[in-house]
């Protein structure tokens, strides 16, 4: 069931150029391995997170000091002496972006839909991986297409994410004739699977609309060769609905305004949305992956400054 509210929505679409500005709020963000105990993602890269990658180098000459683990036992008894394997830090790796742009994400009672804060996590994300050199690449989907595009380490690469990602997020409507597809979401990650082939950070960003048994094995299976983090993008309303306001909920063609005032009509949508919501959580914890949840209330740059464990200071 597609749903618009019909007051009260600070931001309905996202621009390019809102995307590209968010280049500056990322910098404010550390995305290094040393984050405060309190952060969501604290310890990640010494525990759960595989972290970058070793690339061989050369074979040389022993040297005192050098870790017995990188010994060549092969190539030393060969010529006689002491070889060892030189390996130097990998400096890339790549991300991927899986972003749902679905008429379920077409839903706001607060400060913005929860399509817009998809993309503002996404382009946050991108640039992040943009400023530590790493690759950078996407996979967007709505209820009909699903946009791949592969990581490559570019300036140019990330503005193509975040223009594709603008008019994914630009082309919903309240009265698009394009039905709800839950199973897009599955098919969004076997595409994912598809891209994301070894030791990729994968961000899932959705409200996980439709979330199955067979999500859950996806998810496993991307998390099986790569980091994998699910980023729960939803509206207040699905934890406590307003005591007043009107919502219009539509499917395109019909639509019935909802009077939040009416207290027939407030408790049982209040219990269906915060059931809803308690079914997806459960979910996406049992695929066994960090899950961050990020609310249409709040701007976004706080709440994953927050998230990784520091403050962001507010724009001037």
């Amino acid at each position: 069931m597609a749903e618009i509210a019909a007051s009260d929505v600070g931001t309905v679409y996202v621009t390019p150029a809102h995307l590209a500005r968010m280049e500056y709020d990322a910098r404010r963000l550390n995305a290094t391995p040393h984050r405060p105990h309190h952060s969501i993602l604290a310890g990640r890269h010494a525990s759960r997170l595989r972290g970058r990658g070793l690339n061989f180098e050369e074979i040389r000459a022993y040297v005192p000091g050098d870790d017995l683990r990188h010994l060549d036992w092969k190539a030393s008894l060969r010529v006689g002496r002491a070889l060892v394997r030189s390996y130097t830090e990998e400096r890339d790796r790549p991300a991927l972006f899986v972003v749902d742009q679905r008429i379920s994400m077409f839903y706001g009672t607060r400060r913005a839909m929860k399509s817009v804060v998809a993309a503002e996590v996404a382009a946050l994300a991108a640039w992040m991986s943009f400023q530590a050199g790493d690759r950078a690449g996407a996979v967007l989907f709505d209820d009909s297409a699903i946009h791949s595009i592969r990581a490559h380490r570019s300036r140019t690469r990330v503005q193509a994410v975040l223009g594709a990602l603008a008019r994914c997020n630009q082309a919903l409507r309240a009265d698009s004739p394009v039905r709800p597809n839950a199973g897009q979401l599955d098919a969004a990650l076997r595409a994912a699977l598809h891209l994301a082939t070894h030791d990729y950070l994968v961000c899932i960003v959705s409200d996980f609309f439709g979330a199955d048994e067979q999500t859950l094995q996806l998810v496993r299976e991307l998390a099986t060769h790569n980091d994998v983090v699910a980023v729960l993008v939803f509206d207040p309303s699905a934890r406590a609905v307003p005591a007043r306001g009107k919502i219009v909920v539509t499917e395109g063609e019909l639509q019935v305004e909802l009077d939040f005032a009416r207290k027939a009509i407030r408790e049982p949508l209040g219990a269906m949305f915060e059931q809803r919501l308690a079914r997806t959580e459960d979910l996406v914890r049992r695929c066994g992956v960090p899950m961050l949840t990020i609310d249409t209330e709040q701007p976004t740059l706080l709440q994953v400054a927050r998230m990784l464990g520091h403050f962001a200071q507010r724009r001037s």
